[in-house]
Parts: C-alpha cells; sequence; structure tokens
C-alpha cells in the first residue's frame, strides 16, 4: 500500500484558483443599469497594469502596443480613474484565400478607484513605444501637530 499525503485544501484551493481565473478573464460584467457604461461590457480585451505606489505619487503603467495616443481616453471623476481606447489593426495579411490574425484588437476599457489622498488635477500622461504611463501625485501631507492640553 503506498501512502499518500493528503490535504485537505488542496481541492478547494484548486477551485479557487479556477474561479480566480474565469472572473479575471472577464474584467467588466454587463449592468443591470444599461445605461451606465461604467459596468458596462465594452471591450474586447484588456492591457495589463502596473501600479506602483512611491512616496510622493502613484504610477500607472499600461502596455498599449499598436495604440496610438489619439485612440486613448482618460478620464478622472468621483475619484475613479477610467482608461480606455481602441486597438485596430490595419496589416492583415493574406495568402492563399488564408487570413492570420492572432493579435488582440478592439476596445477596452479599465476601471480604479483611487484613494482621496491623489491630487487629481495634477495627473499626467505619456505614451512611449506603446507603453502608457501615468504619473498620479499625492497631496501634500499635513504634517502633524501637537496639542496641549489646559487646564
Amino acid at each position: 500500500m503506498k501512502l499518500t499525503k493528503y490535504n485537505p485544501r488542496s481541492p478547494f484551493h484548486r477551485l479557487q484558483n479556477d474561479m480566480d481565473s474565469l472572473f479575471n478573464y472577464w474584467p467588466t460584467f454587463p449592468s443591470l443599469d444599461e445605461s451606465d457604461e461604467s459596468t458596462s461590457l465594452m471591450h474586447n480585451w484588456a492591457p495589463s497594469i502596473d501600479l506602483k505606489e512611491e512616496d510622493d505619487r502613484y504610477v500607472l503603467t499600461a502596455d498599449v502596443p499598436g495604440v496610438d495616443a489619439k485612440d486613448i481616453e482618460i478620464t478622472m471623476e468621483d475619484d475613479v480613474l477610467t482608461i480606455q481606447g481602441e486597438r485596430t489593426i490595419r496589416d492583415e495579411k493574406e495568402e492563399n484565400g488564408y487570413k492570420r490574425t492572432e493579435r488582440v484588437q478592439g476596445k477596452f476599457y479599465r476601471r480604479f478607484t483611487l484613494p482621496d489622498s491623489i491630487d487629481g488635477e495634477g495627473i499626467t500622461a505619456k505614451s512611449n513605444n506603446g507603453v502608457l504611463m501615468l504619473v498620479i501625485p499625492k497631496h501634500e501631507k499635513v504634517k502633524p501637530r501637537r496639542i496641549t492640553v489646559n487646564t
């Protein structure tokens, strides 16, 4: 008889990972309110995003290869940063009646709820070689002060 190690969490852990993968595949779900574009399914792909916090700012980096800067729209409203745009592929190759397109194209849409500590007016964006970089400054920190209690 061969002994095997029993791990009671293993099947549930795999199920959890499978469910996470499924739900992460669809970043935005349709809303019950059809007029609300913020949650409507309006994307064909989602760019990968890195968000880094520094002492005085946040730096968001998005991979958007093949997307022209004029095709990207960035908005900030009620502490929600929205990045949307579209990538279209124009150079499709045809050989012997077959077409082959492996690059994903279409609209993308990403939203991020930002903390109250950011300065929405100071956000800057730059696109270079298919990488979009947003610099989101933080408000100046209020220095703590000591309050004396009078008797």
